[in-house]
């Protein structure tokens, strides 16, 4: 039972037997934030969603490297998003956000989220920003001004 075995079996796309050894390790290394980390990506590949959010969770608090932790802030919160948790995801979303600025998937995946929560104007703003930002097509760009103009108030009308 290693992480090694799990990490394999999931790059060889046997994911339910990783699940079932990511279960199995995740019992007996309790304390592994990687481990959790890993369980918690194969749970949530196979669309178990719900059974995802404790090993996230417990990665999370154990501590993880920033590559993984970013992904476990990410997974997180799209995770909670998809079980209509919308606040939760938002403010996991924004925890991920936080430390790790600039991390723009972080506002595509909270914009997700705010559209759900009915949060649609802070949603598109926020994409909008992301598009301008980002871009890389030439008509986007030749806009950009425009776009960062309509991303501050994209509700506003003249008469």
């Amino acid at each position: 039972m290693s992480l090694h075995r799990l990490q394999s079996l999931r790059q060889q796309g046997r994911h339910e037997q990783a699940r079932i050894l990511a279960v199995e390790i995740a019992c007996a290394s309790p304390e592994d934030a990687l481990v959790h980390y890993e369980a918690a990506c194969v749970h949530d590949y196979l669309g178990l969603e719900a059974e995802a959010v404790p090993y996230y969770v417990r990665a999370i608090e154990l501590g993880l490297p920033a590559e993984e932790l970013r992904g476990a802030y990410l997974g997180l919160g799209s995770t909670y998003r998809v079980l209509g948790r919308y606040e939760q995801a938002i403010a996991t979303l924004e925890q991920g956000l936080a430390t790790f600025p600039g991390g723009r998937e972080f506002i595509v995946f909270k914009a997700m989220a705010e559209h759900n929560a009915g949060r649609s104007k802070q949603a598109v703003e926020a994409l909008l920003r992301v598009i301008a930002e980002t871009s890389s097509d030439a008509q986007v760009q030749k806009f950009r001004r425009a776009i960062m103009l309509y991303a501050e108030h994209v509700e506003r009308t003249l008469p």
